[in-house]
């Protein structure tokens, strides 16, 4: 099941969600505000991040800037804490399944949480070939 750590006012959240609906896959949505990050969903965006907290961390959030912290400094523990403290830190919209995230909205990269075999039927499909497959963009 994919999750989608979002909030309410991230329009990239919404185009998100929209994506998933449209595509018809199933998803999770967490809203970082409402719902406590659990420690083991942390570590495993932080596992899943090609480039840690680089592609998790908004260096550009208010917390970060006024209080001049440094995530490269913290142990996981302590950046699990500060994160659970202040999810605010996190880029978003956030989605995650069994192998894979991506952080932020990106129409093509997005993509990737369609299941292959969709996908490969929809680089396939012709016009005249696939009639009768719902998901054919070509129609």
């Amino acid at each position: 099941m994919i999750k989608v750590y979002t909030t309410p006012s991230c329009s990239s959240c919404r185009k998100a969600k929209k994506f998933f609906e449209k595509e018809n896959i199933p998803y999770l949505e967490k809203n970082i505000f409402v719902s406590e990050l659990k420690e083991s969903e942390l570590k495993d965006i932080l596992v899943k991040s090609e480039n840690g907290t680089k592609d998790i961390i908004s260096e550009r959030s208010k917390i970060i800037k006024e209080n001049k912290v440094d995530v490269d400094s913290m142990t996981i523990s302590q950046l699990i804490q500060f994160i659970r403290n202040n999810p605010s830190v996190l880029k978003r919209p956030i989605m995650v399944d069994d192998t894979k995230i991506q952080v932020g909205y990106n129409e093509e990269e997005i993509r990737v949480f369609i299941p292959r075999a969709k996908r490969l039927a929809e680089w396939s499909c012709k016009k005249t070939e696939c009639p009768a497959f719902t998901g054919c963009k070509s129609k």
